[in-house]
């Protein structure tokens, strides 16, 4: 199962596991992760991520999250929008960071 890390300035890093994988997003809700979300569908670059590492722990981004992606001219193998990103099952650590706006 997955460890999820959430980083982020001048607060302590949040852990979890993600035992079955699943939507990043929801990981974020249920811990209070500071990465701030807005309009949840993939328009708007609000949870740009950068992955600091495990970026083989989520699946390819799709065609609108690599729209977005392409907006902020953002390399989609270390940068990817929390609301559409998901993590796979299986071993590993996954680190992230909220994008400073």
């Amino acid at each position: 199962m997955p460890l999820v890390v959430f980083e982020s300035t001048g607060a302590p890093a949040i852990e979890t596991n993600a035992a079955d994988g699943g939507r990043l997003l929801d990981l974020c809700d249920e811990l209070h992760a500071r990465v701030p979300l807005s309009c949840r569908s993939a328009t708007c670059g609000t949870c740009r991520i950068d992955v600091l590492e495990g970026a083989d722990l989520l699946d390819l981004p799709r065609a609108d999250e690599l729209d977005v992606l392409r907006i902020f001219r953002d390399d989609p193998l270390r940068r990817r929008l929390a609301c559409q990103a998901r993590v796979r099952p299986g071993a590993g650590r996954l680190r992230v960071r909220a994008v400073a706006p």
